[in-house]
């Protein structure tokens, strides 16, 4: 007998070549508009989540917003501190979720934004994705969806895993936040086609991406051009946005100084397209081979 005889043949079930595990139908989310977050490591996902977050709520929609990274610092500039993780939380009960109330694990941010932080397992002990699936469940097992129109996951870096993955289970929409420079783009080439294996089987399709940190959008615009992506929206690298995060502030809480007030202005702007694009049919890019997008982007 082969040692991998006993492995169930899971291709086609949750994006080609994938042996992650199909989605309980009972964990779905339900009502609200999910998007998810996506891109490079320290490329600036949580800044763009927080802020987008609290875009919405100003728009008067109910948010919710999920970190899923170990971190857990996703949410620190709605709420001003680093919350409890889902996972530690639970480690403390015994994972006997039953004993716990969403006090323990929700907290409210900036203008009524309920603040999650899934966090993850020790490095090399287990999958970020049973975190989000853990997080999921006690969300709905407390009725919080019922009452959320807009829920937010901010995942980790661009390593396709399972707690990558996860997410995209949930989502109507991925974004990825992206830089001028090859190393972002080359991770988003990456994150399309993840994302679009996923869209084999579940509603998850592209909305676009989010230049971030860039003063100019030149080579994030070569690309999407070659590839059939949307560039949503500019984020420029102000100061302001550095300090946001020191003074663990979102910008809409920052004094009204004139780059903090055109950032807000399109953050309000990447809202209001990403509320919407829910209902169009989303980007189909095509992703390049690896030797493509050398060609393009790493040399002259």
């Amino acid at each position: 007998m082969s040692p991998r005889d006993d492995i169930p043949d899971l291709r086609g079930l949750d994006g080609e070549g994938s042996v992650q595990v199909h989605l309980d139908e009972g964990v779905k989310i339900e009502g609200a508009k999910v998007f998810s977050v996506y891109g490079k490591g320290g490329i600036g996902k949580s800044t763009t989540s927080s802020n987008l977050s609290a875009a919405f709520s100003m728009m008067g929609k109910r948010v919710l917003q999920i970190g899923c990274d170990p971190k857990h610092d996703s949410t620190f500039t709605l709420t001003g501190r680093l919350q409890a993780t889902v996972i530690d939380i639970l480690k403390e009960v015994d994972f006997h979720a039953e004993e716990l109330r969403p006090e323990d694990y929700v907290a409210e941010g900036w203008n009524g934004v309920k603040c999650v932080e899934a966090g993850g397992p020790p490095a090399g002990t287990g999958c970020g994705g049973y975190v989000v699936g853990q997080t999921v469940k006690l969300l709905k097992q407390h009725h919080l969806l019922e009452d959320t129109d807009v829920v937010i996951f901010d995942v980790l870096g661009d390593v396709v895993c399972g707690g990558f993955a996860a997410p995209l289970q949930h989502a109507d929409r991925a974004v990825i936040v992206t830089a001028n420079d090859f190393d972002s783009i080359y991770a988003m080439n990456r994150i399309i086609a993840a994302v679009q294996a996923k869209s084999g089987n579940y509603k998850v399709r592209l909305a676009g991406c989010v230049a971030n940190r860039s003063r100019e959008t030149n080579e994030v615009d070569r690309y999407c051009e070659k590839v059939g992506f949307n560039r949503l929206a500019h984020m420029p690298d102000i100061d302001a946005i550095r300090r946001s995060r020191l003074k663990k502030k979102t910008l809409f809480e920052m004094d009204d100084e004139e780059d903090i007030v055109v950032a807000r202005a399109e953050y309000m702007r990447l809202a209001d397209t990403l509320w919407r694009s829910v209902n169009g049919a989303g980007s189909s890019p095509h992703p390049l081979p690896d030797r493509e997008i050398f060609e393009l982007l790493g040399f002259d």
